[in-house]
């Protein structure tokens, strides 16, 4: 009885059959990394094909976005290292604190006056300015009781700062006399502690 015949078994592939598929591998990846991966990656387009077909341009959009993403981290690193350590918080203020600018309007010949509201003791600081000219001013306070409490004065004066300490509970503050021909106007800027500023008619 005859055997039946086995399949054939291929032969290896030889060392030449070997090194010739690896260079063609070779030369298509090369092929490809030119022409497709540097101009759509990098934007470097050696062989003018990544132009032809679009991929350099976005090679160039991304190489470029790249760039500036890490310029912005640098200026970013710089700008943290030129930031002076912040300062320390300045002390709150207390809650009965204020601060106000009032404006007043003076025809000529005629008198304003603005009083602040405040408890014996409390202190305000103070500046006042006209736009014009001079006025004639009395610092003062009154309550009931206490129809006048003089604190300084002055004659044909611009403008005038300082320290005001309230000597009891009451009403303290501004009267300006005009006794120029013309309109002026007076700023006021108080900060410290009352309750209110009223403008006395």
């Amino acid at each position: 009885m005859t055997a039946p015949a086995s399949n054939p078994v291929p032969d290896p592939p030889s060392t030449r059959h070997l090194l010739k598929s690896t260079g063609i591998a070779l030369t298509v990846a090369v092929a490809i990394l030119v022409t497709i991966v540097l101009p759509a990656e990098y934007g470097v387009d050696p062989t003018g094909v990544g132009k032809v077909l679009g991929l350099k341009e976005m090679g160039e959009i991304k190489r470029d976005l790249a760039e500036e993403a890490a310029a912005d981290k640098a200026a970013a690193a710089q700008r943290s290292l030129a930031q002076p350590p912040p300062a320390a918080a300045p002390a709150p203020a207390t809650a009965a604190d204020k601060s106000d600018v009032t404006v007043v309007t003076i025809p000529p010949t005629q008198a304003r006056e603005i009083k602040l509201v405040m408890t014996k003791d409390a202190g305000v600081t103070y500046l006042w300015r006209t736009n014009r000219g001079v006025v004639n001013y009395d610092l003062h306070a009154d309550a009931p009781g206490i129809r006048y409490h003089g604190y300084t004065k002055g004659t044909a004066t611009p403008a005038d700062s300082g320290s005001l300490v309230a000597a009891f509970d009451g009403q303290h503050g501004w009267f300006w006399r005009n006794r120029s021909a013309d309109t002026v106007v007076v700023t006021l800027r108080t900060t410290g502690r009352y309750s209110a500023v009223k403008q006395i008619q």
